[in-house]
């Protein structure tokens, strides 16, 4: 049997030397100014900021703590600084559709000038309007107009009384207006008196009667024709008057503003619609209405018609605006319409129209998080079709779901042009990617953010940098050289591999900050490697409880797992547990029971649905294993039962199929397994061992156990050679090691691991396809061929008993072919 070397202390981890720093502390190193490891990233950024076309927006996708939200946000930033400012927007009033305000774009800091020259203007109009009516030359017109009047309306009266009196008739005053009745002496007529009158004189008076009756129409039409030709002298006196008010004001105005048209198509319909609203700004009494006990404001002139309703404001703004949205609720997005209440009843106008934060980032870049964008209600549907349509409108977005529908405004919509920036995980991602169709067309820019980086010279270097940047900046302790070691060998370890560091300094600044405490808790004045590993040991101490109570359980054979001894069919193996803040490595029984029978390899599992797809997928790849290593001669028949003992939860990932193998060939060789190894390992069809995840928490997981029940220098984990380059074993492991009183062997194939368990030789076939007798091969397939010969006679009938029907049938028909 050839012999198997463990790995060396060197191997089980990197250590990061020291004299590669050039500095004392980190004190004298500048701040970091550049994002570390993230080139692939960093230019899908800059391509898609740099692109033009509306549907390259861009997804940020990563794990948390890689600083995808503080990169992208400092780049965009960078960016927008040299870009111009966008417009500013407002809402102003559409008198010709009130229920739609119209929207207005002028440059920026031009939209606070107009709003406050519209407030300007209606103070000046409500001041000198009223003016100009309480004054003499105004009453004086005025009264010659009415008197004008008045003397026409006594003529056409006078001259009517004249003809009535004439006629013996009289024009008769009454609550209903002007009557003609009958006269005589120059007093109305009794009725009696009437009916009492001759029919030739009452026939005659009757005539008159209906004549002046019909005069007597004329003449109201008449007066009327002149107090509606008096009421139009007046307006058009009120309106010249006021013109010579409004006028001077309206034309400063038009000056000012005659390069924006829409502007001045707006100041066209505020002078017409002054003019024709002339009686809001005559002074008035108040008079107030009561309604029960409640006494209630006259209803004031709505001026604010007038005025300006400025939404998005770029006067300050240097460079193209750069918004983060913390909470994109719709609302919060796309803006709002908002109410008053007053006595029960809401109201509102287009001064109330309230922009959001598209308005905001119009012209500029909009960042928002994936996640709290599809959280809320009718965000994602909205944001696709304002790229689509490159329009946002500001909309009741619960109208719809109303059981009774209420007027609302629909201000105009207003032109988008804005690089949107969706921040998120990778698996939001590629969902939205696989299910809608749109994303793809909106979203063409991937900007992925890797978590782990090379280990080179200059990242190290950077590593120096990051620390002495987040010293700087939160006032911590600086570190020294053997401080910033130490935090470069936690990066390997949290990236899981030598070469590699991790670029998730969220983990990084959580080390950094909490060695610093510990440092001055010490009282010393500079951070250095037993800080560090101090931080490190806390912060696992403050995690670990129900690690150290499952190990108690250990200790105490609550839960059997063996460290000592050998044992045929039972084997040690090595499950990661990740609580989510903290995963470690759990040892865990493993056997493997095999007899006569033919229901072959039978995880109890999977039987009983604890296990996951991939397990079951390795338990395959075993019975595939076997069947081309041992039955190439003969069928494999046996029935197997492979069981993680206290069990007790589902089981997933293809890990313990090396375990599983040798658990199940030492039974079957009856070739006892020493219990001080735990194995963790996957294997393919051809015993190639393939490489796991967690190596690292699963040896320390094994190790701490067998510490916990005395090591003897026996014990020791083999695992996959090719997760050598994984190892980031802790100080107390590798000194074991070191010291001879734990080893760690890599294997390349499932026959290292099992010779290394059983101390056998496993055998290779020789020319004549047997293996070599007393080999571990040898002893299964032995076993193997009685298992398969025992059921076979077991299954064959005496030949004293009567033969069967089938059995009789089928030699008849031989005997019958042989004749």
């Amino acid at each position: 049997m050839p012999a198997h070397k463990p790995l060396s202390p060197d191997e089980l981890s990197y250590r990061c030397p020291v004299d590669g720093f050039t500095f004392k502390t980190t004190a004298e190193l500048p701040l970091l100014s550049e994002i570390i490891g993230q080139e692939r990233a960093l230019r899908s950024i800059d391509f898609g900021l740099g692109i033009a076309n509306h549907n390259y927006n861009i997804f940020v996708l990563g794990e948390t703590g890689t600083g995808k939200d503080t990169t992208v946000k400092g780049i965009i930033e960078q960016k927008a600084k040299a870009e111009p400012a966008p417009d500013d927007w407002c809402y102003v009033y559409n008198f010709a559709e009130p229920d739609c305000p119209k929207a207005i774009s002028l440059p920026p800091g031009k939209g606070a000038g107009l709003a406050a020259d519209m407030d300007e203007l209606v103070d000046a109009l409500r001041r000198d309007i009223p003016k100009v009516f309480e004054s003499k030359d105004y009453e004086k017109h005025r009264d010659e107009i009415l008197d004008g009047q008045q003397e026409r309306t006594r003529t056409i009266f006078f001259r009517l009384e004249q003809k009535a009196i004439e006629k013996g008739v009289l024009l008769k005053k009454s609550v209903s207006g002007l009557s003609v009745v009958p006269a005589k002496n120059g007093k109305a007529m009794a009725q009696e008196e009437f009916e009492g009158l001759p029919k030739d004189k009452k026939a005659e008076l009757e005539e008159a009667l209906r004549v002046m009756q019909d005069k007597l129409s004329d003449a109201i039409r008449e007066a009327r024709a002149i107090e509606k030709e008096t009421k139009d002298r007046i307006s058009a006196l009120d309106r010249e008057v006021v013109q010579y008010v409004v006028n001077p004001l309206m034309n400063d105005l038009f000056e000012k503003w005659k390069e924006f048209a829409g502007v001045t198509e707006y100041l066209n319909r505020v002078r017409e619609n002054v003019l024709d609203n002339i009686d809001d700004f005559r002074p008035k009494e108040e008079m107030p209405i009561s309604i029960g006990a409640l006494r209630m404001p006259s209803k004031e002139p709505a001026f604010e018609r007038y005025r300006v309703n400025l939404i998005v404001n770029n006067g300050d703004t240097a460079g193209a605006p750069v918004v983060f949205e913390t909470n994109p609720t719709y609302y919060n997005l796309f803006g709002r319409v908002e109410y008053r209440v007053q006595f029960g009843v809401a109201s509102t106008d287009f001064t109330m129209i309230k922009g959001g934060s598209i308005h905001k980032a119009n012209g500029g870049y909009l960042i928002v998080n994936a996640l709290d964008m599809l959280r809320n209600i009718f965000v994602y549907d909205s944001i696709k079709r304002m790229l689509k349509n490159r329009e946002v409108r500001i909309e009741d977005v619960w109208e719809q779901y109303r059981l009774i529908s209420s007027s609302t405004l629909k201000p105009e919509a207003i032109p988008v042009k804005i690089k949107l920036v969706i921040v998120g995980e990778p698996y939001v991602y590629y969902l939205l990617y696989s299910l809608d169709k749109e994303y793809r067309k909106l979203f063409k820019v991937k900007a992925d953010f890797d978590n782990v980086m090379e280990r080179g010279e200059t990242n190290v270097m950077k590593y120096a940098w990051y620390i002495a940047t987040r010293c700087k900046e939160e006032g911590l302790l600086p570190f020294d050289g053997s401080g910033v070691a130490r935090v470069v060998e936690r990066g390997c370890r949290i990236a899981g591999d030598k070469d590699k560091l991790t670029a998730r300094f969220n983990e990084i600044k959580n080390v950094v900050v909490e060695a610093s405490y510990w440092a001055g808790v010490d009282g010393a004045s500079v951070v250095s490697a037993r800080h560090v590993e101090r931080a490190e040991a806390e912060a696992v101490y403050r995690h670990s409880r129900i690690e150290d109570r499952l190990r108690d359980y250990i200790k105490d054979d609550v839960i059997m797992v063996d460290t000592d001894g050998r044992v045929a069919g039972q084997i040690n193996g090595i499950a990661v547990l990740d609580m989510g803040d903290y995963a470690f490595g759990k040892p865990s029984r493993i056997t493997a029971r095999t007899h006569m029978g033919d229901a072959g390899i039978v995880n109890i599992e999977r039987e009983v649905k604890m296990s996951g797809k991939i397990h079951n997928k390795a338990l395959l790849i075993l019975s595939g294993f076997l069947g081309e290593r041992f039955a190439r001669n003969f069928p494999i028949t046996l029935s197997a039962s492979i069981c993680f003992e206290q069990l007790y939860d589902e089981i997933e990932g293809d890990s313990a199929t090396c375990t599983e193998v040798y658990a199940l060939l030492s039974s079957l060789a009856d070739a006892p397994i020493d219990q001080g190894f735990a194995v963790t390992g996957s294997m393919n069809q051809r015993g190639e061992v393939q490489p796991i995840g967690g190596v690292n928490e699963k040896i320390e997981g094994f190790f701490d156990v067998c510490k916990a029940k005395g090591l003897t220098g026996r014990q020791g984990v083999i695992m996959p050679r090719r997760n050598v380059r994984n190892l980031m074993l802790r100080k107390e492991v590798v000194e074991a090691v070191e010291q001879g009183r734990f080893s760690i062997y890599p294997i390349d194939n499932i026959d290292d691991g099992l010779e290394i368990l059983t101390g056998m030789t496993v055998g290779v076939r020789d020319a004549s396809g047997k293996y070599p007798e007393g080999t571990i091969n040898s002893l299964v397939e032995k076993k193997l061929l009685s298992l398969a010969k025992g059921l076979k006679e077991f299954g064959r009938p005496a030949t004293d008993k009567k033969q069967r029907p089938e059995e009789a049938k089928k030699e008849k028909t031989e005997e019958a072919w042989k004749e």
